[in-house]
């Protein structure tokens, strides 16, 4: 019974997480799906984490309801029912079910799991359960049980196409509703209050580059010296990009930094953040053992010392600095991540512009991003002409 998930090294230094059994054998479904997932389609190695914590909830209530996984499939309904109301001490690897039945307060009582944790966990099956059948481990009628075909009509007319003829689409069956929530950004005073209670120039500089360039923390931890270009003109360097900015790339790094995006884009730097990292530097010529690394971020004040950053100790430094300023509530990276977008919005750049910058594909990943000052809804409002004026009247 106790499906878990595990991490995997290979000699290449490379990792994946993929489900062991109770034999602490590879369970081949899974692992096949994962390693795509990892290697075939360049996905994140906290993506596969993420997954494989999912596909072994479901594995394991599989064994547990007597069920083979295909015969899991067809009851993802009573799986989401059980997911949604069994908390870790009946679903964990290490629950002690015995041979007895678990009795579980089902609908009407307080979920154990959220319903974004719930479509997580769905969505990895899915993704396992389509990669069975494509490769021929498991029958094509499986996907039927997983989504249906829908119209466009229930989606905006923008969505559609633009022929006016009405399309078809694939739409998972088992699903639900999350409720729409925000995260807000950070304020000018959180940040400045932020910056204050630092006690280091590297962790200035940290919060800076996620406050006024928008870097995600994988992409702070996967920053390489050679990423960074400062000087006014960059030709020197073999880079056509003018004054001072960054690159962000993707590269497997050894501390669990990633890059989201597959694509690599230049993100500008204005003179605070370029003031801090000067600072930075200084700072870190004092530590002997940072000498050797080629990422920008490594510890300094904690052993291992040198050692590149890994992004949860970012949000430990965030924790710690919200603590010290006094904050209500502690500030997130992401919080800091909104703040820039909104602030880039605010000063008048296009959706597309802050898509660039902040490495989305398509602008409507932006959107969610946009929290317009208030004074910017009133001057958008005041800005629109009286009905006397648009009618040309004097009085």
């Amino acid at each position: 019974m106790h499906m878990r998930a595990f991490a995997v090294r290979l000699p290449s230094g490379q990792r994946y997480w993929t489900v062991l059994d109770e034999d602490l054998q590879v369970v081949p479904v899974a692992d096949g799906f994962l390693r795509h997932q990892r290697f075939g389609r360049d996905g994140a190695e906290s993506t596969t984490k993420a997954y494989a914590h999912g596909i072994a909830l479901f594995l394991r209530w599989c064994v547990r309801t007597g069920r083979d996984w295909q015969g899991g499939v067809g009851q993802l309904g009573l799986f989401m029912t059980w997911l949604a109301h069994a908390g870790p001490g009946a679903s964990s690897a290490g629950a002690d079910t015995g041979s007895a039945a678990v009795v579980l307060a089902g609908p009407g009582t307080a979920p154990a799991r959220g319903a974004r944790r719930v479509n997580g966990v769905l969505s990895a099956v899915r993704g396992m359960v389509v990669h069975a059948a494509a490769t021929g481990a498991a029958p094509a009628g499986l996907v039927a049980m997983l989504f249906e075909v829908a119209d466009d009509r229930d989606l905006p007319e923008a969505a559609r196409g633009e022929d006016g003829r009405m399309a078809w689409r694939m739409r998972a069956r088992h699903r639900l509703r999350e409720p729409q929530t925000t995260v807000e950004r950070a304020s000018d005073g959180e940040i400045l209050a932020l910056l204050r209670a630092c006690r280091s120039a590297r962790d200035r500089l940290i919060i800076l580059l996620m406050a006024r360039a928008g870097l995600r923390r994988g992409e702070l931890c996967g920053l390489h010296r050679g990423d960074v270009h400062l000087l006014a003109d960059s030709h020197a360097l073999g880079c056509e990009v003018a004054r001072a900015h960054l690159h962000v790339v993707r590269r497997d790094n050894g501390n669990a930094a990633w890059a989201k995006s597959r694509r690599q884009r230049v993100v500008p730097l204005d003179f605070l953040v370029v003031g801090a990292f000067d600072a930075y530097q200084f700072e870190r010529m004092r530590v002997a053992a940072a000498a050797g690394s080629d990422f920008v971020f490594v510890n300094l004040f904690r052993a291992p010392r040198g050692a590149p950053m890994r992004p949860d100790a970012v949000g430990e430094l965030m924790a710690a600095a919200s603590r010290r300023a006094g904050l209500a509530q502690p500030v997130s990276a992401h919080r800091l991540r909104h703040a820039f977008a909104s602030n880039v919005l605010d000063s008048g750049a296009e959706i597309d512009v802050l898509a660039d910058l902040l490495g989305h594909a398509s602008v409507s990943s932006s959107q969610v991003y946009a929290h317009p000052d208030p004074s910017r809804l009133r001057a958008a409002v005041d800005a629109v002409a009286s009905p006397r004026e648009q009618a040309g009247v004097d009085r």
